[in-house]
């Protein structure tokens, strides 16, 4: 797992040194670049060595011929297999690294080979004898990648820092980007906070000419209509069980100690349970609280069932307490993320992974995208009461909408009615799509300047996942069709991107075998049916896990990954938001409108209504803009 940048177009050696030193975090065991004056090609890599840690898995590498040079994050779980194929047809290596066998596959197969590969990656391979480079990203977005067609050719980054090395890209705000990012807490691919960066979205490729995009595809597309409904409950927990069980012993390669994330749920107990097969010691970490507000946020404490499970496992527990002053690495925070995402899990994450580096981790299993393939968020069930509430007449629907805006909600019980019956009177999809809303669109416009409301008057371009769902079968499940959402949008736009870019601040390397793309196949295959059974999420899951795990565990209550934000807006935080939103500060960015932003902090700390996320939202932007594009980040 490492980090990559790079150009191709009229610009010199000194970008590419300035790219590179923006994401050395990525990679503290080494660094490497390429650089053609010539074709004006640049790549550069930082190493953080997980595979063949000889000088030999340095990268850009060559392949044999000097005919291509590949700059590559990732890892690549049956490199093995594949390597054996080439090795067979007399493809020769200089290396034990996944990066030769992926580069070896361009030179024999060229771009058809994405849909040989099974891992997480991003990469750019350079083509010297056709002048062209070929970037992808895979198959869930695991692995981010950023890049910029910008006046004097084409640029592209691990992360979004690093492209600001160039001192004339473009900083002119997307307000379309900061829609998204009120809307949802995080912004849909490809759309940034800025107008000239883009993310390529996942599971996409794209080829570079003379500086130019000359072609963007998808290779990939999730497996959403996939459901067969003849599959028995046996047969499908069987399938659920043996994908994740393959998955996760694929992605115990490595030639470095792995851990894990370990929170006493299903998701990581099942991952752990796995993993502890395939080693004889498994260091695994936790996060713990002592803090009453997280249960008035609806949060419990993972640290006892964390504890229950590595008793039941025989494995190793690490534990880092979460505290109050973690608040005061915001802007830590949002420098990593590169996004203004308003979500404090992210600090979960980095606290982990520093305890994980500290004691000699440098790979992670994590249990992230459960949720996202098998349902298990709250919203699940929310959408199954849907199918039945879709019953009663259209008036008595809009009723109930109306009545969300009296409902009180600044307890976690009234802020889940207010949120069920918002959309009630809307159709099924737009009911989908607005459970992954935060503020309510009236008042959201509410807070936005005259320019900022005037640049959003297209609204029917304003919801990136009301339009995704058009594009779907009308017979698709609505369950399925929120799957869809999970995993193509909130699952690598916010979950991911926050747990690549805070485990990598801290130079560690987090695998996802949850979402390996056999399990994803085997989740999209199971009957709705069999995942969100009445009240009870991930229910194949839990039946599948029944045989390894305790039913405490198994059936614990769901709870987030989160800290007590409301708490710490009010106090911890409250000298942060009075300065970065204060009416001067708002008035001068122009984005959005000051008294507005006032009313919503008062009332908010007068406990009249909850915008505790909107206000973080708004805090993460303001906070975001003044790290970005007040800074000259080229100078440094």
């Amino acid at each position: 797992m490492c980090g990559i940048a790079g150009f191709y177009g009229d610009f010199d050696r000194v970008l590419l040194d300035g790219m590179s030193r923006a994401i050395a975090h990525r990679g503290p065991d080494g660094s490497g670049d390429y650089f053609s004056k010539r074709h004006g090609v640049g790549l550069t890599h930082r190493r953080l060595s997980i595979i063949d840690l000889s000088k030999l898995g340095r990268q850009p590498m060559f392949d044999s011929s000097h005919s291509a040079v590949i700059t590559y994050n990732g890892e690549l779980y049956n490199y093995r297999e594949l390597q054996q194929e080439l090795l067979q047809a007399g493809v020769t290596f200089k290396s034990a690294s996944d990066t030769e066998v992926v580069l070896n596959m361009y030179m024999r197969y060229g771009t058809d080979m994405l849909k040989r590969l099974n891992g997480i990656f991003a990469f750019a391979i350079w083509d010297i004898k056709k002048h062209m480079l070929f970037l992808s990203r895979d198959h869930l977005g695991v692995k981010p990648l950023y890049y910029s067609s910008a006046a004097k050719g084409f640029l592209f980054a691990s992360e979004l820092k690093a492209l600001l090395h160039y001192d004339g890209l473009d900083k002119t705000l997307d307000y379309d980007g900061i829609h998204n990012y009120l809307s949802f807490l995080w912004s849909p691919s490809p759309t940034t906070m800025l107008k000239s960066v883009s993310k390529l979205a996942a599971g996409h490729a794209m080829v570079v000419k003379d500086g130019r995009i000359d072609a963007l595809w998808q290779f990939y597309q999730l497996p959403y209509d996939s459901s067969n409904e003849k599959l028995s409950v046996s047969d499908a927990a069987e399938r659920v069980h043996d994908s994740i069980e393959t998955a996760v012993k694929r992605q115990m390669v490595s030639d470095v100690e792995v851990g894990a994330f370990l929170s006493g749920g299903l998701d990581s107990s099942a991952v752990v349970s796995f993993a502890k097969k395939h080693t004889d010691k498994l260091k695994c970490f936790t996060i713990g609280f002592n803090d009453a507000s997280m249960r008035d946020e609806g949060f419990s404490d993972d640290l006892p069932y964390a504890k229950k499970a590595a008793a039941h496992l025989g494995v190793e527990l690490h534990t880092v307490q979460a505290t109050p002053e973690m608040a005061h690495k915001l802007t830590k925070m949002i420098y990593h993320l590169d996004e203004p995402q308003a979500d404090m899990a992210a600090l979960n994450v980095l606290a982990i992974a520093e305890l994980a580096r500290e004691n000699g981790i440098k790979v992670l299993l994590s249990g992230a995208g459960g949720d996202d393939i098998f349902t298990g968020y709250s919203r699940h069930f929310a959408l199954l009461l849907d199918t039945f509430a879709f019953n009663m007449p259209k008036q008595v629907r809009t009723l109930a909408e109306r009545f969300s805006e009296a409902v009180p909600n600044s307890t976690t019980i009234g802020r889940r009615i207010s949120r069920f019956l918002r959309f009630f009177g809307k159709d099924m999809n737009e009911r989908i799509a607005g459970y992954f809303s935060w503020p309510e669109t009236k008042q959201q416009f509410k807070l936005y300047s005259p320019d900022m409301t005037e640049a959003l008057s297209d609204t029917s371009r304003l919801n990136p996942l009301l339009d995704a769902l058009t594009k779907l079968p009308d017979t698709l499940d609505p369950i399925n069709k929120m799957l869809f959402l999970d995993s193509k949008y909130f699952l690598t736009d916010h979950n991911l991107n926050y747990t690549d870019k805070m485990a990598m601040a801290a130079g560690v390397e987090v695998r996802v075998p949850l979402i390996d793309i056999d399990v994803v196949s085997a989740g999209f295959s199971i009957p709705v049916k069999y995942k969100q059974n009445g009240r009870t999420g991930k229910w194949i899951f839990k039946k599948a896990m029944e045989r390894h795990l305790p039913k405490e565990i198994i059936y614990r209550p769901k709870t987030g990954f989160g800290v007590p934000l409301r708490r710490w807006l009010k106090l911890e935080l409250r000298p942060l938001v009075d300065d970065v939103l204060s009416a001067e500060s708002i008035k001068n960015r122009g984005i959005f409108n000051p008294k507005e932003v006032q009313l919503l902090i008062s009332l908010d700390r007068s406990n009249k209504l909850d915008g505790a996320y909107t206000i973080f939202s708004l805090l993460c932007i303001e906070l975001w803009c003044r790290t970005f594009v007040d800074t000259n980040t080229s100078q440094t």
